[in-house]
């Protein structure tokens, strides 16, 4: 249970998902995403989709350094299915493909770079300043509008101090999964990262969602070196052009430091 920013309690699941065996998986109401509980979080089914990934004929001394997340259309709450093949596989790379299903229909596809380790004397680069510090425990966060009694309430969200997900962006957030993605299971890093990557644009709300249709169709997570521990934290900015669509761009810590980018498109309409 998670105390809701009106002081009441929100109940939150045990897991994102059960795993109902042969790639099928029943999806919890903590999946559940701001806009409508009856529709997914993009980050829940993005980690379902990596987890599929890292399992799928493994290789030791390999490791996914980027996947790119294709939404093809709002995630159900409901049971899904999901499919994974290698489209290319040599000495030191392959490219990996997967997708999920739910009813028959096509929801999420993917495209995932796994490769070598790079050796131990390879240079630590980092031009990036640090992050802020992890700030303590805050009350529950919001989101003006939103269905916050699924993801966000599955999620604890640490912003900078007065800021929150209705304060314009760009933003900064450490975040930590309250529930395991699979029940009875361990996360990994991979799940994790993609657990929080869908979020980078809510971090970042720097264009008006709710007079315009602000989405977002895709997500890429790349990651430079594995996120350690559970805590990751998110600074995210947007950038739009007249005539064109949004972007934003996040950079990805944890406690040691940077292991990571997040880019997603943005659809910018009139609704």
């Amino acid at each position: 249970m998670s105390p809701s920013p009106s002081g009441g309690v929100v109940p939150v699941s045990a897991a994102f998902y059960r795993d109902l065996g042969h790639g099928s998986y029943e999806s919890s109401p903590a999946t559940a995403g701001p806009w409508s509980p009856k529709t997914q979080h993009g980050g829940p089914p993005s980690a379902l989709m990596g987890r599929a990934l890292e399992r799928h004929a493994p290789r030791q001394g390999f490791r996914v350094a980027r996947i790119s997340l294709e939404l093809a259309r709002p995630v159900p709450v409901a049971d899904l299915q999901v499919n994974v093949r290698t489209a290319r596989s040599g000495a030191r790379t392959e490219l990996l493909e997967g997708e999920i299903t739910s009813g028959g229909q096509l929801v999420l596809m993917a495209r995932a770079w796994r490769m070598i380790a790079s050796p131990d004397d390879t240079p630590q680069l980092r031009p990036e300043p640090i992050a802020p510090p992890l700030p303590g425990p805050q009350p529950p966060h919001g989101m003006a509008g939103a269905h916050v009694e699924g993801y966000i309430a599955a999620m604890e969200w640490r912003f900078e101090p007065g800021k929150g997900f209705d304060t314009t962006g760009p933003g900064t957030v450490w975040a930590r999964q309250r529930i395991p993605l699979v029940a009875g299971e361990q996360d990994t890093p991979l799940t994790r990262a993609l657990t929080l990557a869908d979020s980078s644009w809510a971090v970042a709300f720097e264009l008006d969602h709710v007079q315009r249709l602000v989405i977002n169709t895709d997500v890429t997570l790349a990651l430079h070196r594995e996120p350690i521990g559970e805590w990751l934290c998110v600074r995210s900015a947007t950038a739009a052009s007249p005539g064109g669509s949004g972007l934003a761009l996040g950079q990805l810590d944890d406690t040691v430091g940077d292991c990571g980018r997040i880019l997603q498109t943005l659809l910018v309409t009139q609704r």
